[in-house]
């Protein structure tokens, strides 16, 4: 089957691309309101693009209403968020998050997560994560129905139980994040594997030869 995206609609274009491209890490998104409280927010258009400088993107588009999301009103205020990373003890807070609250409300409390204060910016971000990224706004990319954020880091939290007794690497059977494929559909990082190149010599030796 082919599909033209220049001529599909919108939802067309969603749904073979989130179904296809995958699976998508979730960031947890807290931002500092304008009140003062905790928002926090889910979003699975997210990932690193580069560790020099260290720089992630999150896509945030509208509310259904054509209004901005909390999320990316409070990035443009202050110039600042955290991402959290989302295992399986925080997968029904993460989707609490994601309920479409009043902005008064503070939604790491409404879904029981702990707060705890940034280092380098105004925000707080959930302590039981096993992984929080403080970021500044880079840029924004503006689109019409689409904000393209990206943020560098600046300062990271992580769950001592999360790295190796060295401290340098992942503990693989303690970080296990989920990831959104489709629809309601995740996928939980349980099954690891190692897969390593074959040595380059083993080809460019048969072709000398």
């Amino acid at each position: 089957m082919q599909f033209d995206f220049t001529e599909l609609e919108p939802e067309s274009r969603y749904r073979l691309l989130t179904n296809f491209i995958g699976p998508r890490p979730i960031a947890l998104v807290t931002t500092r309101s304008s009140a003062g409280h905790s928002n926090a927010a889910p979003m699975s258009f997210f990932n690193v693009f580069s560790h020099d400088p260290p720089i992630l993107i999150l896509g945030v588009q509208p509310r259904p209403s054509g209004e901005e999301k909390d999320t990316i009103a409070n990035i443009r205020r202050t110039g600042e968020f955290a991402v959290n990373m989302v295992d399986m003890s925080m997968a029904q807070q993460m989707l609490i998050c994601g309920l479409g609250f009043d902005s008064e409300v503070d939604e790491l409390e409404m879904a029981g997560l702990e707060a705890a204060a940034c280092n380098q910016i105004d925000a707080t971000y959930a302590a039981t994560a096993p992984c929080a990224l403080e970021c500044r706004v880079e840029r924004l990319i503006e689109f019409p129905k689409r904000v393209l954020v990206l943020g560098e880091v600046v300062h990271m939290h992580v769950r001592r139980d999360c790295l190796d007794a060295e401290g340098r690497y992942v503990n693989p059977d303690v970080y296990q994040p989920i990831a959104r494929l489709h629809a309601d559909n995740y996928i939980k990082s349980d099954r690891q594997f190692v897969l390593a190149p074959p040595p380059i010599a083993d080809f460019t030796k048969s072709r000398r030869d």
